[in-house]
């Protein structure tokens, strides 16, 4: 009795032994993608009020838990009985992708700047409305960003057995959820910090610089996120299309892959934005 049940407990030890071995190789080839994830959210989480930034943060990051928790099973139930349609369900998340990196673009370059009393006043009028909304656009997205994390975790280990899949692609998301979400809340209070080193250094010595130089990086930093978060938006689209779509993928060969994936995304989006927009000049009268 007392063998069987060591040896219980060594077949155990030796599956999660198993599991870190995986999920270690399955995590790094997630790597780029978790990068880029990384990018999108920060940039996505920022731009709210000091005391709304966490509740923000905590409700997507609650969303992207519910993501998981819906694309593990179906990533897994589809690799087993139509593994065809991961494809499909790639380039749709794709097309999204592609469509907000472009759209941002499109809205740099030609939507004029507002004034700043009309930006407050627009914030004071509809900011529950605006928090949803961004809530709402983040978890879209890190829906499309997490079949993607999903989908590479699960094919570096199709060699393995159906258990060590389910246990692999699951460490994989909670590590990727838990690790993208908590350096994403370190970047947003980084002016918080720097204001409580400040106060605590009485106007003088290395505090007092580091806690200054925490709030002058702040804005550089959501600056240059915005940026890299759109450009990852683009590449991860666009390599979407270039890996599942057997014309691009043998199209400009000469091209570098990133350079060729980023321009693929800038197109297709540059498309499914004029696209949107043809759809509601005609249908947003109605």
């Amino acid at each position: 009795m007392a063998s069987g049940f060591f040896a219980v407990l060594d077949d155990i030890a030796a599956l999660m032994d198993d599991v870190a071995m995986t999920s270690k190789m399955a995590t790094r080839k997630t790597a780029g993608i978790l990068g880029d994830d990384l990018a999108v959210n920060a940039e996505k989480a920022t731009g709210f009020l000091s005391s709304r930034e966490l509740p923000v943060l905590w409700a997507i990051t609650k969303g992207s838990f519910i993501n998981k928790i819906i694309i593990v099973p179906i990533a897994l139930l589809l690799n087993v009985f139509f593994p065809v349609a991961i494809k499909y369900v790639l380039v749709l998340g794709g097309l999204y992708l592609a469509y907000e990196g472009a759209e941002k673009i499109v809205e740099y370059l030609f939507h004029k700047p507002k004034a700043g009393e009309q930006v407050v006043n627009e914030i004071e009028k509809d900011d529950y409305l605006v928090e949803k909304t961004k809530i709402k656009s983040a978890i879209t997205t890190d829906f499309i960003l997490s079949v993607e994390i999903v989908i590479i975790a699960l094919g570096s280990v199709l060699d393995k057995n159906l258990t060590l899949q389910i246990l692999t692609v699951c460490v994989v998301a909670i590590v990727a959820t838990i690790g993208v979400y908590g350096i994403v809340a370190l970047i947003v209070r980084m002016d918080d910090a720097g204001h409580s080193l400040i106060k605590r250094s009485n106007g003088k010595g290395l505090l007092f610089q580091l806690g200054n130089l925490l709030v002058k990086l702040l804005p550089i930093v959501i600056k240059f996120l915005a940026i890299v978060g759109t450009i990852a938006l683009l590449l991860v689209a666009g390599g979407i299309f270039v890996h599942n779509i057997d014309y691009l993928h043998h199209l400009f060969p000469a091209l570098p892959a990133t350079l060729k994936e980023f321009l693929v995304g800038l197109v297709v989006g540059i498309l499914c934005v004029v696209v949107v927009l043809g759809f509601k000049k005609v249908f947003g009268k109605k």
